[in-house]
């Protein structure tokens, strides 16, 4: 996220919505060829409604992905979701309201979440490549379990969202 410029609520949805079962790498790679289709910047969400859907395949989006987003534009411009609204809502709230969009799953949610809205406490229970840190760093001989993760998690309230930044940074070397 460090080499991204500053991004709006819906510019960080699409990021999410992109790195959805893929690398950092390649994530980055699809925002940047998205940036180059919109002039070097990310879409707002009526700039990506009017874009020809091909756009988002030839940006590197999976057809599925790109109704998703196509999904997600369409509620920031109709007004269900808005960056105003999510100052004002609760976590679990904010979580309900992005995961009514098809395509949009707890992982994404919680991403937002933490990327997005730097909220304090966010763990990102189903993302794989936290589970692999915490089973090197904890020297776990398996990937962690939900429950044994919960029970990991549980120790690090109400700055959940702090110890999975420090998990990614040892990680990735940020």
């Amino acid at each position: 996220m460090d080499e991204l410029p500053p991004l709006d609520a819906f510019a960080t949805l699409v990021f999410q919505v992109a790195g959805q079962q893929l690398s950092v790498r390649s994530t980055r790679a699809i925002i940047s060829h998205l940036q180059e289709r919109f002039g070097g910047h990310m879409p707002s969400p009526a700039e990506l409604l009017a874009a020809d859907p091909k756009t988002l395949r030839d940006s590197g989006f999976s057809a599925r992905k790109g109704d998703t987003l196509r999904a997600l534009a369409q509620r920031f411009v109709d007004g269900r979701l808005n960056e105003e609204a999510f100052s004002g809502m609760t976590d679990q709230e904010i979580e309900a309201a992005l995961t009514e969009v098809p395509g949009i799953g707890p992982w994404t949610a919680r991403g937002f979440l933490l990327v997005g809205l730097d909220r304090p406490d966010v763990f990102l229970s189903g993302d794989l490549a936290l589970r692999r840190t915490i089973q090197r760093e904890y020297a776990f001989d398996h990937l962690p379990t939900d429950e044994e993760l919960a029970e990991l998690s549980d120790r690090w309230r109400p700055h959940r969202s702090l110890a999975v930044g420090y998990l990614f940074a040892s990680e990735y070397g940020g």
